[in-house]
């Protein structure tokens, strides 16, 4: 009897497929990544019996900061397509990032997607990433799952270059056991692509999208064991040849010759060991044709788990450590000290005494002592006696000057000079109606250096396109007008390069342009902080900080790798 299954989704946040909205090639998204225009994880093609029915194409229309059951604050759209959008949010009861999908209530996959949402959740497998909550509310769907801000796709992995013996085989031994579980469960996953695959920082695999990913795009099969093992045996020759074993380039890697068929991983790279590239073939469908000839195919999760452990385990690399330099015995703990040279054998090395150099004995060092004394009674009668004529040569008029009457030193400080303006209210500043992160503006002025208001992450850079979003930025309230000069920013992160300009403007609203605006400084910087300034002062009480640029900047804490940037604080002020 054949198998079916209607397995699911993974972490939205990798979807593969090319996001719908406008610009898409240029989304932000914390793990998706785009290569060329389009996603790099690429559509699944129908093979195997795979089927992928047909979906609306619109997702449901919310903004960053919406909640779900007063509980769960939209952050970032990490992909919007094929009817379902996935975000990055915030459970606020908990403190935690989570990953949300959403869905209208009435989409012909809505159904599927609870059940298959439900189903994964009840298999508790902590090597899978795990549904956390699936909601039927207020005519969405919605499917919360897990968010692992210290894990790394394997795409990421791949894309650095093939893995290590033992690492790979860490791998197939992980994904395969776990698949096995999963099916013993009766779910299976059917986009087990590179993107499902995340490693944490303990090193330890961990697939997301299980029944969940599959179920958001309509596939299913009639073989889904089979079609997972292949799946898991693609993920290992890719770890071994950094190469997609089809002849379609995917996922960042390329793929094999066109016309060449499946040729096995020792041939593709030299070095890729024997034992795992068999494995991998016996895991791939090739009519048969496995590497050794010898051993049957893999068809099931189950089978390709036993065929790992019965091959002999591949140790971790041994670490390479620098040897320490012989330790030398002295002639005392070699117990020759004081003892006669025994007649015919070789003299022990005379050691030479060297005596210190001339001021370091103990004449020497008083001798020094006493010059330096001798030098500075000199340096001070001489300066009394300089003093004592500068005083003789001042006019009367001059004995009676007060402090008042003395020249304002103020005046070559010009930090001294300037007056702080404070803030007294602001707003996310965005006439493109995409915000970044309108919920933690007051943390860019609250002189806490620990908080922030952050941009969201984009894949171009260090410049920001104006095709796509001219800019990010903030307004500020001074209260009252002010004759405004001057501004010192602090930024998060550091890197090539960062551009802001100040602007006056005439409330905080996002609905006056830029170019409606009147320019008060304009700066950039590699650092974390930059000082802007102008001679002349412009008077205004609403001020905007635009940034233009932003450095491309490793992950942290909620946000992938990308051109961001994050403001810590800013103050202004104005000439005394």
């Amino acid at each position: 009897m054949a198998e079916r299954s209607t397995a699911a989704v993974d972490v939205a946040d990798n979807s593969g497929e090319e996001p719908l909205a406008a610009g898409a090639a240029k989304a932000t998204a914390d793990g998706a990544d785009t290569q060329n225009g389009r996603a790099a994880d690429g559509p699944v093609l129908e093979k195997d019996g795979d089927r992928i029915s047909a979906a609306p194409a619109a997702a449901p229309e919310l903004h960053s900061g919406h909640k779900l059951a007063r509980r769960y604050r939209l952050e970032e759209c990490v992909t919007r397509v094929d009817g379902f959008s996935s975000w990055r949010a915030m459970d606020e009861k908990l403190r935690r990032a989570v990953g949300v999908h959403l869905l209208p209530a009435d989409h012909p996959r809505a159904r599927s997607v609870l059940a298959a949402a439900r189903s994964s959740a009840l298999l508790g497998d902590p090597r899978f990433v795990q549904v956390l909550d699936a909601v039927e509310e207020n005519d969405l769907v919605y499917v919360v799952h897990e968010w692992l801000p210290d894990a790394t796709e394997l795409t990421a992995l791949l894309a650095a270059g093939p893995l290590e013996a033992h690492e790979a085989y860490q791998l197939v031994s992980q994904i395969s056991q776990a698949m096995t579980a999963a099916h013993r469960e009766g779910l299976a996953h059917l986009r087990l692509t590179p993107s499902a695959i995340l490693r944490t920082s303990s090193g330890q695999y961990r697939i997301r999208g299980l029944a969940v990913n599959a179920a958001l795009r309509g596939i299913t099969s009639e073989t889904p064991q089979r079609a997972d093992t292949e799946a898991i045996g693609a993920l290992l020759y890719a770890a071994l040849t950094q190469r997609w074993p089809y002849e379609n380039d995917a996922y960042g890697l390329t793929g094999l010759p066109k016309g060449v068929g499946l040729i096995a991983p020792d041939q593709v790279r030299a070095g890729v060991h024997r034992s795992l590239g068999e494995l991998a073939m016996r895991a791939l469908a090739n009519d048969g044709a496995t590497a050794s000839r010898q051993e049957p195919a893999c068809t099931t999760p189950e089978e390709l788990a036993k065929a790992v452990a019965a091959m002999p385990r591949i140790r971790p690399p041994e670490p390479t450590f620098t040897a320490p330099p012989e330790y030398q015995h002295t002639t005392y703990q070699q117990g020759s000290y004081g003892r006669p040279t025994p007649s015919g054998a070789p003299a022990s090395p005379t050691v030479v005494v060297v005596p210190p150099p001339p001021l370091q004995s103990r004449t020497g060092r008083a001798l020094k002592w006493g010059v330096a004394a001798l030098l500075i009674a000199a340096l001070g009668l001489g300066s009394w006696q300089l003093a004592d004529t500068l005083l003789d040569h001042r006019s009367p008029s001059d004995t009676g000057t007060t402090q008042d009457d003395e020249p304002d030193k103020t005046g070559d400080d010009p930090k001294a000079a300037q007056v702080p303006l404070p803030v007294k209210d602001a707003a996310e500043y965005f006439p493109d109606g995409v915000a970044q992160n309108a919920e933690d503006v007051a943390n860019s002025h609250d002189n806490d250096p620990t908080s922030y208001w952050r941009t969201k992450r984009y894949n171009d850079g260090p410049e920001m396109d104006t095709s796509f979003k001219a800019g990010v930025g903030i307004a500020y309230d001074l209260g009252s007008e002010q004759g405004v000069n001057a501004a010192s920013i602090a930024f998060q992160f550091g890197g090539d390069h960062t551009t802001a300009t100040l602007y006056a403007t005439n409330s905080l609203s996002s609905a006056t342009p830029i170019s409606a605006m009147r320019k008060i400084a304009t700066g950039r910087t590699s650092g974390k902080k930059l000082d802007l300034a102008t001679e002349t002062p412009v008077n205004t009480r609403y001020v905007v900080l635009w940034i233009t640029a932003m450095p491309k900047s490793g992950a942290y804490e909620f946000s992938g790798s990308g051109y961001k940037q994050a403001i810590t604080n800013v103050s202004f002020s104005r000439h005394s």
